[in-house]
């Protein structure tokens, strides 16, 4: 205590705790006094919890109350006047709100925590606080569809969150064993209803989701009552649900119990039971789907085999398959026939073209300057620059002449134009 006001000390009395000495120290009744005036201003609260202890004695009631999520409990008295109005005697084991005041006691130093109202927590009461929380989580998204993980077909592991020889430990266990022998259990036992319920399932949760072979948590109780299952609410554990790694499956009492822990889950199982139909496939019904798949392949492979036989026994009996070179002789034919018609049009046209030809020849050979010399003409040139003479005037006498004869060439020289009568 440092900072406790108090009255007016003497003058050898320090004036606050923090200026006390071995020498000069407080009497007790000033630090007791000082304690009591501290405690009776702290200001009037409601809690809430669950009743562990009830003694009622001399008309009074002691009381032991005890937080619902950790090991914390408190002390209170009710005192026959107030005990008088109640509606309820105070019982072990149920869950109550109590206003309560502190009290110091300056005879023997004692602090009491006095409860001046107390009432039970109904089912009613529960049920509107669940309904806010659940409808506060939805808002937050935490039942989104798209945050619901997908459960394997085949876990290599399954943990098991679940109270110690539960019928619903024996009920998954031995169920889904028998849908598939070789499936494989991790189990952790935690209190499933009470005030330890919360950390031991939320303390079992993460040690499963961080294990490496475990595929699917499945979370499972029998059925209770309201309270009972009132854990399965809690807000930690709903948000541990919700931040696990691992596909979480809630299997809590029966059909018509819905906690929260339903929404926020990845699968919800109606029954314990029902989870263990839905973790595991049934061996023999995966068996029979497989012989029935296999039979239907086999059938349809079968037919396949046969249609593709008889397409091909449809195409050896055509004629082109029976006798496949008769396709090559009507090609030889219409090749022969072609060749023929081809040599004879260019034998036709090469023919024609000689005659052609030959008349030319003929033609040619008939206006060559050649033939004129073979019927006894000559061509006479000017030997100097080879010129025809075509007139007396373009050979003058004494000009040197070319005379082209059939048979050859000789030369002569020009005596000029003969004279008129001679």
């Amino acid at each position: 205590m440092t900072e406790f006001p108090t009255e007016p000390p003497s003058a050898s009395i320090p004036e606050r705790a923090g200026d006390t000495t071995p020498e000069s120290p407080w009497p007790l009744r000033v630090l007791s006094e000082n304690l009591k005036r501290y405690f009776e201003r702290a200001p009037e609260a409601w809690i809430e919890g669950q009743l562990i202890e009830a003694n009622i004695r001399g008309g009074h009631a002691y009381l032991t109350m005890r937080d619902l999520d950790v090991e914390y409990s408190l002390s209170l008295t009710v005192w026959s006047s107030v005990l008088r109005g109640l509606d309820a005697k105070p019982e072990v084991g149920s869950r109550v709100v109590a206003r309560v005041k502190p009290s110091f006691w300056l005879k023997n130093g004692r602090l009491s925590m006095n409860a001046l109202d107390l009432k039970p927590v109904g089912i009613g009461d529960l049920m509107v606080r669940l309904e806010k929380l659940r409808q506060a989580l939805f808002d937050e998204g935490l039942f989104a569809p798209e945050r619901k993980k997908k459960l394997p077909f085949l876990p290599q592991r399954i943990g098991l969150i679940t109270g110690r020889d539960s019928d619903a430990e024996k009920d998954v266990l031995r169920n889904a064993a028998l849908r598939w022998p070789g499936v494989t259990f991790e189990v952790r036992h935690t209190a499933v209803q009470g005030v330890n319920a919360v950390a031991q399932v939320i303390a079992a949760l993460k040690e499963l989701d961080a294990h490496p072979d475990v595929d699917v948590i499945v979370i499972a109780r029998g059925g209770g009552s309201f309270e009972d299952l009132f854990p399965f609410s809690d807000e930690q554990l709903v948000r541990a649900v919700s931040a696990a790694n691992t596909p979480v499956v809630s299997a809590i009492g029966h059909e018509a119990d819905r906690p929260i822990l339903d929404d926020v889950a990845d699968l919800r199982a109606s029954t314990p039971t029902d989870a263990a139909k839905r973790i595991v496939p049934d061996f023999l019904e995966e068996t029979s789907r497989i012989n029935h798949a296999r039979d239907r392949m086999e059938l349809a492979l079968t037919r396949f085999l046969e249609r593709e036989a008889r397409s091909l026994e449809s195409l050896r009996t055509r004629p082109v398959m029976a006798a496949p070179e008769g396709m090559v002789n009507v090609r030889r034919e219409d090749v022969e026939r072609l060749t023929a018609r081809s040599y004879s049009a260019v034998t036709h046209r090469l023919r024609r073209d000689t005659d052609a030809i030959t008349h030319l020849r003929t033609q040619v050979r008939a206006l060559s300057p050649q033939k004129t010399l073979d019927r006894g003409y000559s061509v006479v040139q000017r030997a100097e620059d080879l010129s025809i003479v075509r007139h007396p005037e373009d050979a003058p006498s004494g000009a040197s002449l070319l005379i082209r004869l059939a048979g050859g060439k000789i030369t002569a020289v020009s005596e000029g134009e003969p004279a008129h009568g001679n």
